[in-house]
C-alpha cells in the first residue's frame, strides 16, 4: 500500500462529535453512529484510519494514471 498518511489529529467534542484535521485544515466531521465506529476502530493505527475516514489515501499516482493510453479519451 504507499508510505503512510501523517498530519492527521482529531478530537472528540463534549457532544460526541468527532473532527478530523489534517495540517490544520478540517478533513472531515463525524457525528453519531459514524464517530463512535470511528472511535472504536481509530485505536489500530490512527493515522491511516484517519486517512482512510477522510478519504485521503491516495499517494501520488493519479498524475501519471491520467497519462495511460486507456485513460484518455
Amino acid at each position: 500500500m504507499g508510505e503512510p498518511a501523517h498530519g492527521f489529529r482529531y478530537v472528540e467534542r463534549a457532544d460526541g462529535t468527532v473532527v478530523i484535521t489534517h495540517h490544520g485544515r478540517v478533513a472531515g466531521t463525524l457525528r453519531g453512529g459514524r464517530a463512535a465506529q470511528f472511535l472504536a476502530e481509530v485505536e489500530d493505527d490512527p493515522q491511516l484510519v484517519m486517512a482512510r475516514w477522510t478519504g485521503n489515501y491516495r499517494r501520488g499516482n493519479e498524475r501519471t494514471a491520467c497519462q495511460h493510453p486507456r485513460n484518455r479519451a
